[in-house]
């Protein structure tokens, strides 16, 4: 099972939340390079920092079910909210539904009635997310500037995960929470106007995943078996029927999706059997026999995602990813919706539908590309008008932007490899400075569009080269098992190197001006580039990054208990001997005295998955053997630094060492307020002490 449960084991991809900002570009005091004048002469001007990083001017809206209001976010007092307006108003008229000083709220969304705003929040990345709701007719008290929102899981150190939000009880949620035991989420009702909850399942059986049927029962649950894979088990009146519904191997995947509107029957998301490509199928619990939906027409990539109509539930379209995303409408009247947005809006980039009010005659719509973060309009299907309701970053200067190419290469074992290519724009394609992104996960991948990452560092000289090493997920099951076990000396690490490798031997990219920057997986691959392969890099940044896979899997989060066994089937198992070695070799703080290129780690102290210790030990290896190491460290962010300041500091460090080992373009100037945040993340390696850890 991949797919739900994956999205709660994956180390994933620090997100570079890039936004807008209103700096104007001064690019004669913004071009300290080692580039040569003529490429400088070349390239687009230098674009602000902040325009690709700071908060998004708007961003996430959201229609409320009866279609009345849109609610998004926008930065209070440089703090990114929640905020509400009335449909046909003008962004100018909102006002805040949220006012958190200390860190920006990431996801809210409506309660089915239209009522509440809900919002989920943790404290300093620590990931214990919180439930919170908020009445948006409620005035203000008088000393605040927003409704009292109202907690609707005050514990401590728990998580709370939304399992479940039936249109036919908008009076509560379903929600899990690990309150009882760290290791496993109970289950619980949730009623929004009181915050009373009642228990519907204690988890004593080590059910990581659940799913509930179209009115809010809990119906399925899956577990992982002690011989790997997975089981799906049936409830019956809120207790677990132990015997499987169906099972699923250690390479397999059959991960439900949502019931069907006939209430017995639910999608699901497998590629059990001699299937490689994953599909979606209607599975029938009475008889166990599956009905094929859907499969990808053109034979390329794993089912991807559905919609179904709020009102019928009914199918409507399913969805796609291959070099690009591919959107094939099931239902006549989303077919014509979706062909007359194509048509209607300038531009070939990629169309998404995101939330609709429940009758469907309100829906919002996102058009975004590669050179373009993306406009969000508001589409009314009885008249067929299509306004323009904001763009995140409407400072930035896409018009300056680079393409992102699709592209594949041959692995030194034959297997064919898709990533993205970002080359600087204005440049030809010789001899450039490269920067390498692996993406995060591992078990993800990455996507064309909008990237601020590539974008930026191509603005700044670059190549940007984002490999989907195999491992990576989405297409098939071959290519993802063909990841099993091959972390760091192995074959994922190849795929990076021979990727690199082939860039160099097509003349497009300088050997020596090759760097490497990745977040989580990318951080260690990093890492592992740096030590494995010292001779490809000239510089590499490990952000929240593992630097030994023995210690990173046995500090796994409590609440991934149930899926452990995801860690040990395709990295290893650190019990076992064999393993243990083999463990021992692949992570890169046991070869660090190979690592020779400039190094950068950036952490955050509270980050649950790849704790501090992992960042300190090679921090303190490197500076024991004299090599060049520097070190951020963010005492009030996690897996990634959510915060602005935070952020805009980090980037701007990144930056100078990029321009200092790779050579090029560097915006050198900065606010007082980033600098003097940057001061403050910066470490002194001398003082850097480890705490005893398991080797």
């Amino acid at each position: 099972m991949l797919n739900r449960a994956y999205q709660l084991a994956v180390l994933l991809l620090i997100a570079g939340l890039a936004a807008c900002a209103s700096q104007e570009d001064d690019a004669d005091t913004r071009m300290e390079t080692d580039m040569d004048r003529e490429e400088t002469a070349q390239l687009p001007p230098i674009i602000d920092r902040d325009i690709f990083f700071d908060d998004p001017k708007i961003s996430g809206g959201q229609l409320s079910p009866d279609g009345e209001w849109v609610t998004f976010h926008q930065p209070l007092d440089d703090v990114r909210n929640v905020w509400i307006k009335r449909r046909g108003e003008d962004f100018d008229q909102a006002r805040p539904l949220t006012d958190d000083r200390d860190r920006p709220i990431g996801s809210h969304w409506w309660s089915q009635d239209s009522r509440y705003v809900i919002f989920m929040q943790d404290r300093g990345g620590d990931e214990n997310f919180r439930l919170y709701r908020v009445d948006p007719t409620e005035e203000p008290a008088e000393d605040k500037r927003v409704p009292e929102a109202f907690e609707l899981t005050p514990y401590d150190n728990i998580q709370a995960r939304v399992i479940s939000a039936p249109r036919e009880h908008p009076e509560w949620i379903l929600v899990g929470m690990n309150d009882r035991n760290p290791q496993l989420h109970d289950v619980y009702r949730v009623h929004l106007e009181s915050g009373e909850r009642e228990r519907v399942f204690q988890n004593d059986v080590g059910i990581a995943d659940f799913t509930a049927d179209l009115d809010g029962n809990l119906r399925l649950g899956m577990r992982q078996r002690q011989e790997g894979g997975w089981s799906v088990h049936q409830f019956e009146d809120d207790e677990l029927v132990e015997e499987p519904l169906l099972t699923c191997g250690i390479d397999e995947e059959c991960s439900p999706i949502q019931f069907h509107a006939d209430g017995e029957r639910f999608y699901m998301q497998t590629n059990t059997g001699d299937r490689d490509l994953s599909e979606l199928v209607l599975f029938d619990p009475a008889s166990g026999e599956e009905e094929l939906v859907d499969r990808d027409p053109q034979g390329e990539v794993d089912f991807a995602g559905a919609e179904f109509d709020p009102i019928t539930r009914e199918l409507v379209a399913t969805y796609y990813v291959g070099d690009r995303l591919r959107v094939y409408p099931r239902e006549e009247r989303f077919e014509q919706d979706f062909r007359h947005v194509r048509e209607s809006l300038e531009g070939d980039g990629d169309i998404y539908f995101t939330s609709a009010s429940h009758d469907r005659r309100y829906r919002l719509v996102t058009l975004t590309s590669d050179t373009d973060p993306g406009a969000t309009y508001l589409f009314d299907r009885d008249s067929g008008e299509l306004e323009l309701l904001y763009r995140p970053r409407p400072n930035l200067p896409v018009e300056h932007l680079a393409e992102m190419k699709p592209i594949r290469y041959e692995a030194r074992d034959g297997l064919e490899i898709p990533g993205y290519l970002t080359l600087p724009k204005g440049l030809p394609a010789e001899n450039l400075p490269l920067v390498v992104n692996p993406h995060g996960g591992p078990w993800a991948r990455d996507m064309w569009g909008y990237d601020a990452n590539a974008q930026f560092l191509a603005n700044r000289g670059y190549a940007v080269f984002q490999p989907n090493f195999r491992g990576s997920t989405g297409f098939g099951k071959a290519f993802l098992n063909a990841g099993n076990e091959e972390w760091g000396t192995g074959y994922m690490q190849h795929d990076i190197t021979d990727g690199v490798n082939y860039l160099i031997d097509e003349g497009i990219v300088d050997p020596d001006r090759v760097g490497i920057m990745g977040g989580s997986y990318g951080g260690y691959a990093t890492l592992a580039g740096l030590a494995f392969t010292p001779d490809l890099y000239a510089a590499g940044v490990s952000i929240v990054g593992p630097s030994n896979i023995i210690t990173l899997l046995n500090s796994i989060p409590p609440y991934w208990g149930p899926i452990r066994q995801i860690f040990v089937d395709r990295v290893g198992d650190p019990d076992d001997e064999a393993d243990r070695e083999r463990l021992k070799k692949q992570s890169p703080l046991f070869s660090a005295e190979e690592i020779t290129a400039p190094l950068m780690v950036v952490q955050g102290a509270n980050d649950p998955r790849v704790v501090q210790h992992e960042s300190d030990q090679i921090v303190v290896a490197m500076r024991d053997l004299e090599r060049p190491v520097e070190y951020l460290v963010a005492e009030d962010e996690g897996h990634g630094f959510a915060g602005r300041l935070n952020r805009l500091a980090m980037y701007a460090d990144v930056e100078r060492f990029l321009a200092e080992h790779l050579g090029g373009r560097y915006q050198s100037d900065m606010t007082d307020e980033v600098a003097d945040t940057l001061d403050t993340l910066r470490v002194d390696i001398d003082t850097v002490e480890l705490k005893d850890s398991e080797e």
